[in-house]
């Protein structure tokens, strides 16, 4: 699934071209896709309404309309946001199409699997209300770091599922997550109580520090499912320390640990058997 890095990257990339388009006509060619949509029909209310912002919270992102309504972009587990050139074929796995007619462009919102959606939702305070049950990522202003650690202080479950639970810190998925952890050398299978104040914090700042540098890389993406609005993959997997190189040696100077998986919450962890122990 792609996390906050590979979409802060499509949201920079709509944000160069999509400013100041008017929507002038949807197509819906799978309804899994507007699946959410009990109040409105899309097909019948955006057209007319331009964009005036492109935003983010965790791995949500929506177009601010100028009627102060956000047409939320969910990228599920293969969903891609495509600025296609006028010669281009349509995506076999096109699922909605926005047309700007004005300037002869197209949005397009392609999913392979299908657990990816298109939303329009009210703002409350700015923020989509169905939004607003997920948690400040660390990017943003509204961000508190002392209630992240107090929470996580206080909670009996493991670190790594702390990290993933996006009432907590949103945006982080198993990819960063796994990576902050072998920066900070916690192993994923720590609970949070057990944890120091300083060591969580620790943990917090990896988690912005390896999301930084994914930015900066464009994501990681292993296969097509994830790509830029032009089309092209991140490289971040060229930097990726612990997840997905089971078997290889810890990469940290001077360690003698290998990296290994281990199964729980119903997915792997990747973690150095030397410098994160699972107690001390």
């Amino acid at each position: 699934m792609p996390e906050l890095p590979e979409v802060e990257t499509v949201r920079s990339g709509l944000e160069k071209w999509v400013i100041g388009w008017k929507i002038s006509k949807v197509d819906i060619l799978h309804q899994r896709a507007v699946r959410n949509n009990t109040t409105y029909d899309l097909r019948k209310v955006l057209p007319g309404r331009k964009i005036v912002k492109v935003d983010r919270r965790g791995k949500y992102m929506w177009l601010l309309l100028d009627n102060d309504q956000a047409l939320i972009i969910h990228l599920g587990m293969s969903g891609q946001v495509l600025l296609p050139s006028s010669n281009e074929a349509p995506h076999r796995h096109l699922r909605i199409r926005l047309s700007i007619s004005e300037i002869d462009k197209e949005i397009h919102f392609v999913d392979q699997r299908t657990f990816g959606h298109m939303t329009l939702d009210d703002l409350e305070d700015g923020i989509p209300k169905s939004v607003k049950k997920v948690a400040p990522d660390v990017f943003e202003p509204e961000y508190q770091q002392k209630f992240v650690v107090e929470k996580i202080k206080k909670s009996n479950s493991e670190i790594k599922k702390l990290l993933l639970d996006q009432g907590v810190m949103s945006g982080v998925g198993n990819i960063y997550a796994d990576e902050a952890l072998w920066r900070a050398k916690v192993h994923p299978q720590r609970i949070g109580k057990d944890l120091t104040s300083a060591q969580i914090v620790k943990i917090i700042d990896k988690c912005k520090e390896v999301m930084s540098q994914a930015i900066a890389a464009g994501g990681t993406s292993f296969d097509d499912l994830y790509v830029n609005v032009n089309g092209e993959s991140g490289y971040f997997d060229r930097s990726l320390a612990a997840y997905g190189q089971t078997g290889t040696p810890c990469p940290r100077p001077k360690c003698r640990g290998l990296i290994t998986k281990a199964r729980f919450m119903g997915r792997y962890s990747h973690f150095c058997t030397n410098c994160q122990p699972k107690s001390g």
